[in-house]
């Protein structure tokens, strides 16, 4: 495998396009050599899901798209980014109101941490943020 890969997708801020998210990162995962049917692959499907969940419903009308990258260095780090334009930065919400949703950043936390990955936000050049988790290659991903 080479050194260095890279890809992204860029999908409009649409609940419809979360599965299609997940798609193309489950057929990236699949060509850089990470079996679909893997935990490592169900773990990487999770995050992504709740991080395009999370950009979809919270910058509705601010982003009209959304990015999700994918950079794998040296078969060592696997890392995600979900870009979008809304300046807004994830935050925890109330408990009441995780009662029924607002879960999502905390799973992507308890995910990562379990993985010994790195969960980070950066803001973007033009405002808005990369929500980026970095995750060691598939030799401890998923157990």
């Amino acid at each position: 495998m080479a050194d260095h890969h890279e890809a992204s997708v860029t999908l409009p801020s649409d609940p419809a396009y979360v599965s299609a998210a997940r798609t193309h990162v489950l057929t990236v995962l699949t060509e850089w050599g990470l079996p679909a049917d893997s935990e490592a692959a169900d773990t990487v499907r999770l995050i992504i899901s709740e991080l395009v969940t999370n950009a979809v419903q919270h910058t509705q009308g601010h982003s009209p798209t959304f990015t999700v990258s994918m950079t794998l260095d040296q078969d060592e780090r696997l890392r995600l980014g979900v870009t979008d334009s809304h300046p807004r930065w994830p935050r925890r919400l109330p408990a009441a109101v995780q009662e029924d949703n607002g879960r999502g950043m905390a799973i992507v936390r308890w995910l990562t941490a379990e993985q010994g990955g790195r969960f980070t936000v950066v803001p973007t050049q033009e405002g808005g943020k990369t929500v980026r988790v970095d995750l060691p290659w598939p030799a401890t991903i998923g157990g």
